[in-house]
């Protein structure tokens, strides 16, 4: 029994260590992108190995129940089409002591997953946004590409800067900066040939001198309220301080702790005021932790049922597994506004309906 344990806790272990490397590789991907995008104008690479390091637990929480399911749905998906769960019982082993160990090393998966969810991954995240905005902006031409509109929110309307060229650290060239309101509608428009950026690092803000400037303004509620005047200078600055506080404080409650959200729950609550969104935060948050046992108990009886030894099968198995259980989550948490569907609570029935369809249908194997 125990030659037998270790074999299937190594086939595991090897399998589920390719995976999680290759899906968090994957999931890595657009980041890199973004990441590497910065770096290519100016950004250090000592702070995207920091960024990389701060956003890692938050993918592996993504990435590990998933490993948990390609691994298993690859594993007994051979094992079943070579037979070998047909030999092992038939020499008296059940399908509950083959995968006691991964059963175990599943469970500590969880474990980890919770500790990454509530507590480390969080304030990481956080850390990785507001550190790449903090260096964007303490290097300003950093923010701006030619062919790459820049835009931020000022009040109610909608600011988008976009350049045709950088000729020096903080010169550019083929300025165009546009301000719409909340319907889109154009209220300002000013073209220059040239502009100088100067950063305030005290005070976070960037001031913007433009030179040879058209300047057009526009009245949305007018079909003729168009003015145009030309001016050989036009100032605006860009307060990026006020702009990454005022993300902090809108999606707080994803990037706090567990005992800050707690606590954060309790305040609401003790104000009077709904707290259906940090609920759901603080449950998608556990739920997400539990999916490894969730995603091990359908994938094994499913893998078994399907007995296919093709590797491509088993992914594929895993892979509509996995979007529909990721899809169900996003999609109750994206009804916070309907507190009277409860979502918070919602957010448990992908984890409920993969654990109960599992354990029966590992059950019903087993009684075979």
């Amino acid at each position: 029994m125990r030659c037998l344990n270790w074999y299937v806790t190594k086939s595991f272990l090897v399998t589920f260590g390719m995976a999680i490397l290759i899906l968090t590789f994957a999931m890595t991907g657009a980041n890199l992108i973004k990441v590497l995008d910065f770096v290519s104008r100016g950004i250090p690479l000592a702070v995207f190995g920091k960024y990389m390091l701060y956003i890692l637990p938050r993918i592996l929480t993504f990435t590990v129940p998933w490993a948990v399911m390609v691994s298993v749905v690859l594993i007994f998906g051979r094992m079943s089409a070579d037979s070998e769960i047909t030999a092992m019982r038939a020499c008296g082993v059940s399908i509950f002591q083959v995968i006691s160990p991964i059963l175990m090393i599943t469970f500590l998966m969880t474990l980890i997953c919770l500790y990454l969810q509530v507590e480390i991954g969080p304030p990481l995240l956080w850390k990785s946004r507001s550190m790449m905005a903090n260096e964007a902006a303490m290097r300003p031409m950093a923010l701006f590409e030619p062919g790459n509109p820049f835009s931020y929110q000022e009040g109610d309307n909608n600011i988008v800067i976009s350049i045709d060229d950088r000729i020096s650290d903080n010169e550019l060239q083929g300025v165009l900066f546009c301000k719409t309101d909340q319907d889109g509608n154009v209220l300002q428009e000013v073209s220059a040939a040239r502009g100088i950026i100067h950063t305030d690092t005290e005070e976070m803000i960037l001031h913007f001198t433009l030179y040879d400037c058209m300047i057009t303004n526009r009245d949305p509620g007018s079909l003729e309220g168009v003015s145009r005047i030309f001016s050989d200078e036009w100032k605006f600055q860009f307060n990026y301080g006020q702009e990454a506080n005022a993300q902090k404080l809108s999606e707080r409650a994803k990037y706090l702790p567990l005992r800050e959200l707690l606590g954060d729950i309790r305040r609401t609550k003790l104000n009077g005021e709904d707290t259906t969104k940090l609920e759901i935060e603080l449950n998608k948050r556990i739920a997400f932790a539990l999916s490894p046992i969730a995603f091990l108990l359908l994938g094994m009886p499913l893998a078994i049922r399907t007995s296919r030894r093709e590797t491509s099968i088993g992914l594929f198995i895993s892979v509509i597994l996995a979007s529909v259980y990721f899809f169900s989550i996003i999609i109750f948490e994206s009804l916070d506004n309907y507190t009277w569907l409860y979502p918070q609570y919602l957010l448990w029935l992908p984890n409920i309906i993969f654990q109960l369809l599992g354990a029966g249908m590992t059950y019903r194997i087993s009684q075979r």
